[in-house]
């Protein structure tokens, strides 16, 4: 690495045995027990105005060099440092610390070496002291001597190393990726919650060779995924690029997370070395393709044809799987009724396939789109989100059971400019919004194939989710677009008849039964009297609709308008009922009444209690920079049926927060062989050993643990 010359060092501080950064060895532990592990610190302290540099120094300087002679049985590791910051001398950037620090190392105690054994210790120290006008190289020799003990540490050394450890940058638990852009430029997306606050970032990368340290990083953000684009070196070699790089992202705010990052071009080696073996087939390759369609998304390509071509095939597989579900087999069957009255021959068949497939089409692609842009505002919205809000749960009720009445014979369609008449109509229009409301309602149904599919989807790039979510929508449609072209299978249909009429009658129980179903779901939003007040307005529009009915029958002028009324004051009623008595049931994670009591934080020694105790209890630990860590909380911790099941097995939950680093959790994630987060740790009564749950939590893992219990 590149240092300025030394010219006329007489003028500069330190030619006369004046040190620049003064070094000194510190051991965590004066008493290293045998057979374990501890810490050594090499403390720097820079003089005001001088500097001394991190592990890769920038475009100059140079980093610590260690020599080290050790006594037998004792091994001392590669430093820690801790998050540099930067400083441009010119045009040159240098990865610097400027004020005292302290680089740790951890030290092996062999477990045949007997106790009270001296273990003299020392190191040869090479570094340079730098300022803007001069640098100078210093050498020091630092020793110490330890002895063979207990492993005791004093409470005012546990302190201090536990500031340093502070210091230090923790690891992303995530694999980032680079794509080159052009034969200058570097891309690399970095899995990072759109929450986590920026204040002046910076990509530290660690490996020669890959970027120019002196260039413009230019941050912007998808969702996310933060986006970091830099110059590459000069050095860069084009026929042999590399296949992954280390870096450390500064967040700007003290906190630094490390991460490794590998070539999108590139297959990407693990970096989850210890994934646990519990993990279930069906977990393992849900994980791999969101995983995979996660590395697609942060180059900013397309990924891979293979990856969207599986998606988009598992999309259609779920979307045709979904027609036999409860969600959408009534509305289906409208237009499987539409199509035995037809009699305009093959024509209209297919101009109704076409019209019902491009609703659902459309509507899956709105949906989708919308999703696609919740979260890249940095709300986080999955498949189905517009069905948690009880408003338009309160519409499709209401839309659904008009449907029903009319099908009963209730009334009959005429001029009412209602949803349910565009449902139920004949023609073109008709399929086309059949279409629309059999994609609405299909949302809250999830079948085989599907989480896998739309999992991929909603980290995919915009341009490749939207076309496995037009998969989705063509799976659904695609029984209906099958009856439309082939003729074969629409002659399997009975001729119309006088049986159309029951048919139709009979066809409204499913529909009764999908508006009660909707209605189970506003119940599980709203209190009892919202509850109450949304079934006033269902039979507010049944009353309407009947006498509409009976007008229509009698052939009255303006038979519609009782149900023209009744329509307007439902639908009224159906956005301000809702905000009326939604307070009660806003949250949508419940935690039982004793959650105070089960839901604790962190503390070794408290865990150490409650296991004596008998108690099962579910250990885990999080940061808010943590992508795969907020996933699991959303869809398997905080979730009303895991909540449910811990209560029923008076299950304790102990959450460590590791956002902003701490030693206790590192040391607890160190025993158990982390180095980040997410760990998942299950103990149950009685058992000597946690078990060491998937970093990919399945939704009913926990609930099926809490389960077992009973």
């Amino acid at each position: 690495m590149l240092f300025p010359q030394i010219g006329a060092a007489q003028e500069f501080p330190g030619t006369s045995g004046e040190t620049l950064i003064k070094s000194s060895l510190i051991a965590e532990t004066n008493q290293p027990a045998a057979g374990t592990s501890s810490t050594l610190a090499v403390f720097m302290e820079p003089q005001s105005g001088w500097h001394g540099y991190w592990k890769q120094p920038g475009s100059i300087g140079l980093a610590p060099q260690f020599d080290w002679q050790l006594p037998d049985g004792v091994s001392v590791g590669d430093a820690s440092f801790p998050v540099p910051h930067t400083l441009m001398t010119g045009d040159l950037m240098n990865h610097v610390f400027e004020h005292p620090y302290a680089l740790l190392l951890p030290v092996e105690i062999d477990g045949s070496v007997a106790p009270g054994t001296p273990l003299p210790i020392t190191v040869g120290l090479n570094y340079l002291a730098c300022r803007a006008d001069a640098c100078v190289p210093e050498q020091s020799t630092l020793a110490i001597t330890l002895t063979a003990g207990d492993g005791r540490i004093t409470q005012e050394r546990k302190a201090r190393f536990d500031e340093w450890r502070r210091e230090l940058p923790r690891p992303l638990g995530s694999q980032a990726s680079f794509v080159t852009i052009n034969d200058a430029r570097l891309r690399v997306s970095i899995p990072l919650p759109a929450s986590v606050t920026l204040n002046d970032p910076h990509l530290f990368v660690d490996t020669d060779n890959v970027v120019d340290p002196a260039a413009e990083q230019i941050f912007s953000r998808e969702g996310d995924v933060l986006i970091v684009e830099t110059q590459r070196a000069n050095s860069w070699s084009a026929n042999s690029p590399p296949a992954a790089f280390e870096a450390l992202l500064s967040l700007g705010t003290g906190t630094g997370l490390t991460l490794v990052s590998h070539s999108a071009e590139a297959p990407a080696a693990s970096t989850n070395g210890y994934q646990s073996a519990s993990t279930s087939s069906s977990t393992t390759i849900a994980s791999t393709t969101i995983a995979s369609a996660t590395n697609a998304s942060t180059t900013g390509e397309q990924g891979s044809p293979t990856l969207l071509l599986t998606a988009f095939f598992g999309a259609l597989l779920g979307g045709v799987l979904l027609n036999i579900m409860p969600c959408v087999f009534p509305i289906l069957s409208l237009k499987v009724l539409s199509l035995a009255r037809l009699t305009g021959g093959q024509r209209e068949a297919r101009r109704e396939a076409l019209a019902y497939t491009a609703g659902v089409v459309i509507v899956c692609l709105i949906l989708g789109a919308t999703i696609i842009a919740l979260r890249a505002v940095g709300t986080q919205v999955g498949w189905a989100f517009q069905l948690q809000d009880p408003r338009v749960i309160l519409v499709l009720t209401l839309l659904t059971a008009a449907i029903g009445f009319n099908l009963a014979g209730l009334f009959e369609l005429g001029s009412i400019n209602a949803g349910g008449k565009l449902a139920s109509q004949d023609g073109v229009a008709g399929a086309f919004w059949t279409g629309v409301l059999a994609a609405f309602v299909a949302t809250p149904c999830s079948g085989p194939f599907m989480a896998t599919a739309l999992g991929a989807a909603l980290v995919l790039p915009t341009f490749a989710a939207l076309t496995v979510f037009a998969g989705l929508g063509l799976g659904i449609a695609l029984p209906f677009l099958l009856l439309g072209f082939v003729p074969v299978l629409r002659r399997l249909l009975p001729r119309p008849g006088p049986w159309l009429a029951n048919f139709r009658h009979i066809m409204a129980i499913p529909m009764f039964l999908t508006a009660l179903a909707l209605a189970w779901v506003l119940g599980r939003q709203l209190s009892n009297n919202g509850m109450i007040a949304s079934l006033a307005l269902i039979m507010l529009l049944a009353i309407g609709l009947w006498f509409t009915g009976l007008r229509q029958r009698s052939a009255k002028r303006l038979s519609w308008l009782p149900a023209g009324l009744a329509a307007g004051l439902a639908l009224t009623g159906s956005v301000l009922v809702p905000g009326a008595f939604i307070p009660q049931a806003v949250d949508p994670n419940p935690l039982p009444s004793s959650a105070d009591t089960r839901s604790l934080d962190f503390n070794a020694n408290r865990l150490t209690e409650l296991r004596q105790q008998g108690h099962a209890i579910l250990v885990y630990f999080s940061a808010d920079w943590c992508v795969t860590c907020k996933i699991n909380e959303q869809r398997a911790i905080n979730t009303p049926r895991t909540q449910q099941a811990f209560e029923q097995a008076e299950v304790i939950t102990m959450k460590g927060d590791w956002t902003n680093g701490d030693p206790a959790i590192t040391t607890f994630l160190e025993q158990h062989g982390r180095s980040g987060v997410p760990l998942y740790l299950w103990y149950a009564p009685g058992a000597t050993e946690p078990e060491v749950l998937s970093q990919l939590l399945a939704p009913n893992t926990l609930s099926v643990l809490a389960s077992q219990l009973d």
